[in-house]
């Protein structure tokens, strides 16, 4: 992911503190966030909310901060929300610097269709990348395109965009293919079915006998 213009936020600086005033900020339209990391001492922000919450639908948005007339890239760490009402709460932000190597979980997303009559499980949502600070991927793809029943897809099969580098364990399950259970139960009550029906007739011919 690259920081493009649409990265770039005023940040307000902000001295109180509180419930009350957090409250006051979001009736306001803004976020109340904190940045901190590279040994600085954290800075209490107030962010624009419209603006911020599109941005961090994204996994791993970099936001480029105006605080002060200071640019500062940050990456976003936390997000809290309201669990009912799903209004964004409060945002934790970590420095970063350009060129810099962090560690983050990049979501997995699943292309293609499968043999037919089997699906895709997907394991693990998210692998544990090391990559650049400016360029996080927004997702790494597991195409499944005609795999069929028992095919396994680990960690150590991924593609990575160039630059990064996978930190999970190589070994770790990321797609299994396989057929439902549902198919097997069906599958298995039509064997049962056809297998009474033979021993039926079965029966029949000894008694015609």
């Amino acid at each position: 992911m690259s920081t493009e213009t649409d990265t770039k936020v005023i940040a307000e600086t902000r001295e109180n503190f509180g419930k009350g005033f957090a409250r006051r900020l979001r009736a306001a339209g803004k976020i109340p966030a904190v940045i901190y990391g590279h040994g600085t001492t954290p800075v209490h922000v107030a962010l624009p909310g419209h603006q911020v919450s599109l941005l961090v639908r994204r996994a791993n948005a970099v936001l480029e901060l105006e605080v002060d007339g200071t640019q500062q890239l940050t990456l976003v760490k936390d997000v809290q929300k309201d669990p009912v009402r799903q209004i964004i709460e409060h945002i934790d932000l970590l420095v970063v610097k350009k060129g810099e190597k962090i560690q983050v979980d990049v979501p997995v997303t699943v292309v293609g269709e499968p043999f037919s009559g089997t699906i895709a499980n997907l394991d693990n949502t998210t692998v544990l990348l090391e990559v650049e600070a400016t360029h996080i991927p927004e997702n790494i793809e597991v195409d499944v395109e005609g795999l069929e029943d028992g095919t396994h897809i680990t960690a150590a099969d991924l593609t990575l965009p160039r630059g990064a580098s996978l930190v999970t364990d190589a070994e770790t399950l990321i797609v299994a293919i396989s057929v439902p259970a549902a198919t097997i139960a069906e599958a298995d009550e039509i064997e049962a079915a056809d297998e009474a029906v033979a021993e039926e007739q079965a029966d029949s011919a000894e008694d015609g006998e």
